[in-house]
């Protein structure tokens, strides 16, 4: 195949480019959702605050709300109960000089009170309260605003809803909040050696494990992905079944059939029916990655191998999704020591798999596999990380710092 008119073994950093540029054009437009369904959406617009957090100056603490003027500098002091103060309705209470209202946490602070003393530390003699010397003014309240004022940008387009940030937007009154929509995903396997799990296996075939694990991969993202059968390795029966699955899906993802062998049939149909982005990167598993668009959708097609499945849509894949959805904040990345020595010998940026632990310090450490074929999915199984070694024949030592991305 003449590949001037794409480029093709280029380095997953360029890869990653064309993918955040390819994407962010075919954004689609945001769709208003509920804000307690929003979570690990991305938002599409910023979140500008209506209200002031808190709204009202309030009690920090169980105890009693007080003037600290009326304290004495260096002496306890005995104040009058006047009343009560719950949290809820504002009861109006203004004590007068001298006296302090028993108060609970979030409670508004009575009119002309500024402190407060934490029930634990108050002496009670009837309707007498008895404070000690050093209460700090301004103690235990939470003042109007010094949290979130109006007016302040809270959340920021881009950013994924967590739980915290769903609670924030919850506590300013907002109900409902501007996301990107999920992108639309088709999952393929590809070949005709492929069996379902479950059926029994002929001579020269094998279990169908790529399309179940990149599901579960995708399900992993907060998507509802499709499955579809197996694509044959006939050229004209996958044009036809994948012609169909472009015009009706933000995002088809196939296993298989991306290489230059007689039976890989994806390059070819990807460029008569569409357009390619790029072929290939220089990277160990994965390099035939095929990556482009047809129809409504983008097409990223995956090598065959179960852990390249694996570590390409770890890489590439996700960065597809996160940039349909606008997504400004980027995958978690570590830096880590090898716990082991590694001897990298061949040129392609290398993707082992590892597993991370703590070392005898504060510092992270990650184990490398031995088992590092890209047909191991037993080791990559027994894993919870990609090993990024950057391209270049090298030798690790134990203790050198290498970048892991979390699986």
């Amino acid at each position: 195949m003449d590949h001037a008119d794409f480029p093709t073994r280029i380095s997953l950093d360029e890869a990653l480019a064309i993918i955040g540029q390819v994407s962010a054009a075919r954004r689609p437009a945001a769709e208003r959702v509920p804000t307690s369904r929003a979570d690990g959406r991305v938002l599409a617009a910023d979140v500008v605050a209506p209200v002031a957090l808190p709204g009202f100056d309030n009690s920090a603490m169980d105890g009693f709300a007080l003037r600290h003027a009326d304290l004495h500098p260096d002496a306890a002091t005995a104040l009058r109960l006047a009343g009560e103060q719950f949290a809820g309705r504002d009861l109006g209470l203004a004590p007068a000089t001298g006296q302090c209202v028993r108060i609970t946490t979030g409670a508004p602070m009575p009119e002309g009170t500024d402190t407060v003393l934490i029930k634990e530390s108050a002496v009670l003699d009837g309707d007498m309260v008895l404070v000690p010397a050093g209460l700090a003014r301004g103690a235990n309240v939470r003042r109007r605003a010094e949290d979130v004022q109006v007016g302040d940008v809270v959340l920021h387009a881009g950013q994924v809803l967590s739980p915290a940030r769903i609670g924030l937007a919850a506590s300013l009154g907002i109900d409902r909040l501007a996301v990107s929509p999920r992108p639309t995903v088709a999952v393929f396997a590809s070949g005709d050696e492929l069996v379902e799990p479950g059926l029994p296996l002929q001579p020269g075939q094998v279990y169908n494990s790529n399309r179940d694990q990149l599901m579960a991969q995708l399900r992993g993202l907060g998507l509802e992905p499709v499955a579809w059968p197996t694509l044959p390795d006939d050229p004209a029966r996958i044009a036809a079944v994948l012609d169909d699955a472009v015009d009706s899906f933000d995002v088809v993802v196939t296993c298989g059939g991306v290489s230059a062998g007689e039976k890989d049939h994806l390059p070819p149909w990807l460029r008569a029916r569409g357009r390619i982005h790029f072929w290939k990167v220089r990277m160990r598993p994965g390099m035939p990655v095929l990556f482009g668009q047809a129809g409504r959708a983008l097409v990223l097609g995956l090598p065959g191998n179960p852990v390249s499945v694996l570590a390409t849509f770890t890489l590439l894949g996700r960065a597809v999704l996160d940039g349909l959805q606008g997504r400004s904040e980027p995958r978690t990345r570590w830096r880590a020591c090898l716990s082991a020595p590694w001897r990298k010998r061949h040129e392609r940026l290398e993707l082992l798999r590892g597993q991370l632990g703590q070392g005898d310090g504060a510092g992270l450490q990650v184990l490398p596999n031995p088992a590092d074929g890209s047909h191991r999915l037993r080791a990559a199984s027994g894993s919870d990380a990609l090993i990024v070694l950057d391209e270049g024949v090298r030798d690790y030592a134990a203790g050198d710092l290498v970048e892991v991305v979390p699986l």
